[in-house]
Formats: C-alpha cells, structure tokens, sequence
C-alpha cells in the first residue's frame, strides 16, 4: 500500500516506493481525465507556490504553473535574478524565509545539494523540477506515457541511447528499478554512469527489474518497447561540445536504429528540447561545424508515427499536478 504524500518533498525518484509512484501515476492518469472532460478540481484553493529556476526552461515552468493554476494554487516564478539564493544569502536562510510564505516550493538549478538543502530547511514540500544530477518529475511524466502507449510498465524493454551519465539517464534508470522495467543504457564506456548509483539502481531492482551497461547496438536495441534519448550537452557543459559530438555522433536515433529493434511498434521518447534539425541557431552551428543535419535524433525519426514525445510534454503538467495535488 502507498504510503500517504502530505508534507513530503521530491528529490530523486529513489525516494518513492513503487507504491507510491503508482499512485503518483495513477492520480495523474484522473486529473488528465478530469482536464479533458472539462471538470474543474481546485482542491488547493488559496495555496501558494513559489517555481526557483536557476536554469530556464519550457516545459518544467509551464507544466507548475498550469498545474498549480488548475488546482487553485497561485505559482509565484522566481528566476535567477529575481532572488538573493546562494549570493547574498544563503540556501538555508533562503529556504526558511519562503518556507514560512509559501506552501510548497519547486527548485530547477545546477547542484542536487541545493535542493537538498532546501528540503532540510524549508519545513514544506520542495520538488525537484531538475538537478545536475535528476529529474524526476519527467520521469513520472514518461513512466505516464509508456503506459499509454506501450500499456505497461513492468518488462517493458527501455533503452536509453546518449549520454550515459546525465540527469536522465540517471533518473530513468533509478525509476526503471524501482518500476521493474527491463532498462538498458546504451552510450560509449566514457559515458557510462557513475557506479555508485548503479549499484544503488540494482539495489533498489530487488531481482525485479534488469539493468544493462552497454555500447553494443544489437544487445541493447534488440526487442525494445521503447528508445529514448536527450541532447548530448547539458547546460552548463557547453565547454565540451566538440567533444561530445565526436564521442556520440554515431549514436543517432535514425531509421536504421529503429529496424535494429526489430519492432515496427517501438516508441521514441525525448525530454525536449530536441535538436532533431538545423533550423534553431545550435541546429546550424552542429551542420556548419560538424556536417551534421541533427544531433541525437534524426528529423525523420522526430516526426515519425514512432515518436510520442509531444504526449509526454503534455505528460509533464498532468504528473506534476498529480505531485502537487498529493503532497499539499
């Protein structure tokens, strides 16, 4: 049985039982409804919210308010230059200070360590929009997803392809355990995540769930349900594009990897945003530069019958409010 979510914070998604996700995702599954069939559910009226963003961002931003809005709770936007954190005031005064205005507070920034400071000092619940380390609330969103489109969780085969030690990579993998998919990472060795929290994701599998490591294209991609990718530099990491590229420029999501699967059905899944073509200013410094048309996956499979990955934007508000609904 789930455990009830009043008052607690997310961080990683190792925070949850497998429980406590279903319900997570199961709640979402009826907010989504009630959105649909027009069915207003403000069951926070009066709350509020404050959305710290130290990196900007599309979805995460406009999935909180959205949420927040159709739950009755008004989403105050803080950026990086809208507040004093971490410069003239410290992570713990900060968190203390809006603790006492707030009734909840999502965190999108650079160090896992600030949103676990937060949590520490804030005494309600803090959410973590996305660290340098996880990104929980798209997990949930994608876990949402492949059950509506794949119909189930357990045994679904998820190969994650890129940049092995990411935030989502990472988040994916932590998730897949606890959910028991059968997860496999494929990515060159140099980007393999850390071990530690390899171990911790067999720990956390218990037997019920597979996690595989690595750079072989037939082992990883054979039967797949699902391939996913993100773009191959983080934010904060631009200083190693050239490099990136050099290491990942054969790990394009194409057509060609999607008939080493074997399945006409698999899915693609991306976190947005994609760099699936040169029409945005990075796209055409990747093709002046490197020669190629796309990064992590190609325009044709972006706009395939395969892709899912706008359900899963959409996914983003509907898991979200489910977080907020349940932890308020």
């Amino acid at each position: 049985m789930a455990q009830s979510l009043k008052g607690r914070s997310l961080l990683t998604l190792g925070d949850l039982s497998a429980a406590e996700i279903r319900l997570l995702l199961d709640t979402a599954r009826e907010y989504k409804r009630l959105k649909y069939a027009g069915i207003a559910h403000r069951i926070h009226e009066g709350k509020n919210i404050a959305l710290l963003f130290e990196k900007p961002s599309t979805r995460t931003r406009c999935a909180f308010t959205v949420a927040a809005n159709d739950l009755g709770i008004a989403p105050e936007y803080l950026g990086k230059d809208d507040i004093q954190l971490g410069k003239k005031e410290t992570t713990e005064d900060t968190a203390k200070v809006l603790g006492r205005m707030f009734d909840g507070i999502e965190f999108r920034g650079f160090k896992h360590e600030t949103a676990e400071e937060l949590a520490r000092h804030a005494g309600v619940p803090v959410w973590n929009g996305l660290t340098d380390k996880f990104h929980p609330t798209q997990i949930l969103a994608d876990f949402l997803t492949i059950e509506e489109h794949v119909g189930r969780l357990k045994g679904v085969k998820f190969v994650y392809v890129g940049d092995g030690r990411n935030n989502m990579a990472n988040s994916l993998m932590i998730g897949s355990a606890i959910m028991g998919l059968d997860f496999r990472i494929l990515a060159p060795r140099e980007l393999f995540p850390e071990q530690g929290l390899v171990d911790w994701a067999h720990q956390l599998a218990g037997g019920q769930a597979k996690i595989t490591l690595t750079d072989n294209f037939e082992e990883a991609l054979r039967g797949a349900d699902v391939i996913y990718t993100d773009v191959w530099v983080s934010m904060g990491e631009e200083d190693q594009f050239a490099n990136r590229i050099n290491l990942l420029r054969h790990f394009q999501v194409n057509r060609d990897m999607l008939s080493l699967t074997g399945n006409p059905e698999v899915k693609f899944m991306h976190c947005l945003p994609a760099f699936h073509d040169a029409l945005t200013a990075t796209g055409r410094q990747v093709q002046e530069e490197f020669g190629l048309d796309a990064m992590e996956v190609s325009d044709e499979v972006f706009r395939s019958d395969n892709s899912v990955v706008f359900d899963q934007a959409e996914n983003r508000m509907h898991t979200i409010k489910a977080l907020i609904a349940l932890t308020l």
